[in-house]
C-alpha cells in the first residue's frame, strides 16, 4: 500500500463540495421566500387603485413538464393606463382567458397584484 495524497483529498473535498452545495440551495430558498415576502408586504402597502385602461398585450410562462413533471403555466397581461403608463400583472388561468387584446375598462390593482378587470361595451 502506497501513499496516496490525491485520495485523501477527494475523501475530504467530497464532504465540503456536498455541503457548500447545500449551503447555496438553502440560501436561494430563503432569499426566494423573503423576496416574495417583501412583495406580499409592499402590495398590502400599496393602494387599492381603479382606472381606466387597455388590454395592450398577453403572454404565458410555462415552465416544468419534462419527464414525469407537470407542466406550470403563469398568465401575464400588459395593461395601459390613461397617462399611457404600462404595466403587467399575473393573473389566473380563467381571468386571462376573459380578456382579449384592446379590450378596454376599468382594471383594479393593488401594487402588482391584480383584483379585477370590468370590460366596457364598445357600444357606450
Amino acid at each position: 500500500m502506497g501513499f496516496s495524497p490525491f485520495g485523501d483529498f477527494m475523501f475530504s473535498a467530497v464532504p465540503i463540495f456536498i455541503f457548500s452545495i447545500f449551503v447555496i440551495v438553502i440560501g436561494v430558498i430563503i432569499f426566494a421566500l423573503i423576496k416574495g415576502v417583501g412583495q406580499w408586504s409592499s402590495n398590502n402597502n400599496s393602494p387599492r387603485l381603479t382606472v381606466p385602461a387597455q388590454v395592450k398585450t398577453k403572454r404565458t410562462n410555462t415552465s416544468g413538464g419534462s419527464g414525469d413533471s407537470s407542466a406550470h403555466t403563469s398568465y401575464y397581461v400588459t395593461f395601459q393606463v390613461e397617462s399611457g403608463d404600462r404595466m403587467e400583472l399575473k393573473m389566473s388561468g380563467r381571468e386571462y382567458g376573459m380578456l382579449a387584446e384592446g379590450d378596454l375598462g376599468i382594471l383594479t390593482f393593488q401594487g402588482t397584484r391584480y383584483l379585477g378587470f370590468e370590460r366596457k361595451s364598445t357600444t357606450d
